[in-house]
């Protein structure tokens, strides 16, 4: 279908702007911009909670060739606050696809933005930080277009999993989800209470492939409740914005350590780590894409990982029993930690892909194996 041509202005915090054309709708919009490297994957990265409240523009120049399937969604609706490209492709092509992006983005009311000059965007946020911004085919004029920017909520110290996470909990396995569900069936391997504070669907999949059942709980669900359940172990998956905030959760997990075997996955990393007694803090400009080189301390392999996340965990705060397991060999930040004692490990990146490499889908059976007591090389 071709659309009218609807110019729209990007505009950074910094009063450093772009111009483009819409490739959805008309609007405004606003949030923190930030940068993905992948060259693949749109569909998974639109659809992933942890981007809740960003704008996220596309380092790779030709977006939206393949696409749009109801397959490969990684949550129930699109996550963004809006998606900057440097050349929207219309005509798709793939045996797969069900419809185009631009009609996608726009049944779900989402701004898009093409022919920006997303090199310069990117350079600009590796420069000088990721930071807030918006989208706005209305308000056209840049310096009234900046003070609504700053005016707009911060994206630092706000609780965003509230707006991600599920509102009640369900079942999932091997059948998909069971909403009429609410305790485990008994009838897989492993029982995995999982603690969604914007999780992606992959990670359920991941689980019911290796014979597990899932009971997914609402963010704000205390240790008592899920340990009524007696899973065999509980999983903190990922989610959006500043963990500092969210010491509801931190302490839901700090009472959970100790009882059950716990995984966590980016930001449950980030809470794991505060519940094991340090902070976190604001990355320059984060770690998002699928090309993302970390290092394994423990067995010496280099894994090539997909990431997004934005802050990152105090290693010199972690306490002394605890294992520094993965490093980011781009800049050195954490990656992974392993508490032997509490049966607790976590990583910063995300090891179901979706999309990414699966070099670290080895992390899920190395859960498992720790849920059957085999502490003895637990990542090999």
């Amino acid at each position: 279908m071709k659309r009218e041509k609807i110019k729209a202005l990007v505009m950074l915090e910094d009063g450093t702007h772009f111009w483009g054309y819409s490739f959805t709708i008309r609007g405004e919009t606003f949030g923190e911009v930030v940068f993905n490297t992948g060259i693949t994957g749109y569909q998974e990265i639109l659809t992933d909670p942890s981007y809740y409240g960003q704008i996220v523009t596309m380092a790779y120049p030709l977006i939206g060739n393949y696409g749009i399937n109801y397959e490969d969604n990684e949550s129930k609706t699109i996550q963004v606050a809006g998606f900057i490209v440097r050349e929207y492709q219309p005509f798709f092509s793939n045996w797969r696809a069900e419809k185009s992006l631009s009609d996608w983005l726009s049944e779900h009311n989402i701004l898009g933005v093409t022919g920006v000059d997303t090199r310069a965007l990117t350079r600009h946020i590796r420069n000088f930080g990721a930071m807030k911004g918006g989208i706005t085919t209305e308000t056209l004029n840049p310096r009234e277009f900046l003070e609504k920017i700053k005016n707009s909520p911060d994206y630092v110290g706000r609780d965003l999993i509230q707006y991600v996470t599920t509102d009640r909990p369900y079942f999932y396995d091997k059948d998909g989800i069971d909403y009429q569900t609410t305790t485990f069936k008994n009838r897989s391997n492993y029982r995995i209470a999982v603690l969604d504070c914007g999780l992606k669907y992959n990670q359920l999949r991941l689980f019911a492939e290796r014979k597990a059942e899932c009971l997914v709980f609402p963010a704000k669900t205390s240790a008592a409740e899920i340990l009524s359940h007696n899973p065999d172990g509980i999983f903190l998956s990922n989610g959006p914005g500043d963990p500092a905030p969210l010491r509801y959760v931190v302490d839901t997990v700090k009472e959970l350590l100790g009882k059950k075997p716990i995984f966590g996955i980016c930001l449950g990393h980030q809470i794991l780590g505060q519940a094991l007694g340090a902070a976190t803090y604001k990355l320059k400009f984060g770690h998002r894409g699928i090309n993302n080189p970390v290092l394994n301390l423990l067995n010496k392999r280099v894994e090539i990982t997909s990431q997004n996340h934005g802050f990152c965990v105090r290693a010199e705060e972690l306490p002394k029993e605890v294992i520094v397991t993965h490093l980011n060999l781009n800049d050195n930040t954490l990656e992974g930690i392993y508490h032997p004692e509490l049966r607790a490990f976590s990583v910063q990146y995300h090891p179901e892909n979706a999309p990414g490499p699966h070099d670290s889908i080895y992390l899920f059976e190395a859960f498992f194996r720790l849920i059957e007591g085999k502490h003895e090389n637990l990542y090999t």
